[in-house]
């Protein structure tokens, strides 16, 4: 059976998931919920393209396994920003944008939101394109690819428990996070998400161009790296942190490198030293 069928079925889903995520965002005044659906969503949409039958085979071990790591990243990122969002607080990014986008922030907020659900969709035919690759043996590559989304998923909850253990102690409040984690890099959870991204293409491409479709899930890795690294992720955090932290986040951005994970070069204050 084609995939044409279920992916239009799933624009349509992750369309009105994040018309829903808007409507919750502008009810609530917390826009934390914009990504706890959009995370969750995206979830479902990529379960679903993996598990998709193709002809009259079951499903094949392939693609349960690419199933379940792509559930596990969507729990756990999903539930992770869901606990953030009960806390309360507005996100400070989309806070932000609906500074910026003054009388047309509703309509304007609702139009990026549903180029988020096209990225979803996007994200869900890399994971597609891996879990029906026809391969019936596994490869090193395959193993290499269950590796690198174990890391991903493990480095991006360390990561995120390190900084909500700083934030948890009241002497921290109104510092920088530079342990850990933090210290390699000013956004080590973006590093992790995006890595996770890349064993879909470990999964999908066979270079004895068997499958050429596998081809497809590169477009995962690449579209994640340009919204972390370009659009929504480091820009606008940054932009709040510099706002927020000043000079003390300046001299953060001159230590630590902003995705890449790196030994941290030394501060004014102590080359001086």
């Amino acid at each position: 059976m084609s995939l044409l069928a279920p992916f239009v079925g799933l624009a349509l889903f992750l369309s009105l998931a994040m018309a829903g995520a808007w409507l919750v965002a502008e009810r609530s005044g917390n826009h934390g919920w914009v990504d706890t659906i959009w995370s969750l969503s995206t979830g479902v949409a990529a379960v679903a393209t993996a598990l998709w039958p193709i002809g009259a085979e079951s499903w094949l071990p392939r693609q349960v396994l690419v199933a379940g790591l792509a559930a596990a990243w969507s729990l756990r990122l999903g539930l992770h920003i869901l606990r953030r969002t009960l806390k309360g607080g507005d996100d400070p990014r989309y806070a932000a944008l609906r500074r910026e986008w003054g009388s047309s922030a509703r309509r304007r907020l609702f139009q990026f939101l549903q180029i988020q659900a096209l990225a979803g969709l996007v994200l869900a035919l890399g994971v597609a394109a891996a879990a029906h690759n026809p391969l019936a043996t596994w490869r090193i590559a395959d193993g290499v690819a269950v590796a690198l989304a174990i890391i991903a998923v493990l480095g991006e909850g360390t990561a995120d428990r390190q900084l909500a253990r700083f934030r948890a102690v009241l002497a921290n409040r109104g510092r920088i996070c530079d342990e850990g984690l933090w210290g390699m890099s000013r956004h080590p959870n973006y590093f992790f998400e995006w890595l996770g991204w890349l064993a879909y293409p470990l999964f999908a491409i066979d270079l004895a161009g068997a499958y050429p479709w596998g081809f497809v899930a590169l477009l995962a890795p690449v579209l994640m790296y340009v919204l972390l690294v370009h659009a929504s992720g480091i820009p606008p955090t940054e932009a709040h942190m510099l706002r927020t932290r000043g000079d003390a986040f300046r001299d953060y951005q001159r230590r630590v490198n902003a995705f890449w994970p790196g030994r941290a070069r030394r501060s004014k204050d102590d080359r001086r030293a």
